[in-house]
């Protein structure tokens, strides 16, 4: 089950984010997310636990629970949104009648 982990303080890492989880069961996967150009933490993260019942546990668990200062939201992750191709404006080259 993949969980999503918010409220995150900037200095907590992948590490200590499974160290926490780890607690309540087996972790497959534990990431920050981080902002693509400086690197800095977003303050939100994922946790992957391949056991839906210590998932839900570790839910219940450390919802609220303070890390690192900072109180967590835990709770089950939502699918992805699609997005859009961007821009709103129709995209692409639309070719000739340009100026010269």
């Amino acid at each position: 089950m993949r969980i999503y982990v918010g409220g995150v303080s900037y200095s907590t890492d992948n590490d200590g984010l499974r160290r926490l989880f780890e607690q309540a069961g087996q972790v497959t996967e534990a990431s920050i997310v981080e902002d693509r150009y400086s690197g800095q933490s977003k303050g939100f993260g994922f946790v992957e636990m391949p056991n839906a019942e210590e998932a839900r546990d570790a839910i219940a668990k450390f919802n609220g629970h303070s890390l690192d200062g900072r109180p967590l939201t835990v709770n089950e992750a939502r699918p992805r949104e699609e997005r859009g191709s961007g821009g709103g404006r129709g995209g692409g080259y639309s070719g000739g009648g340009g100026r010269y």
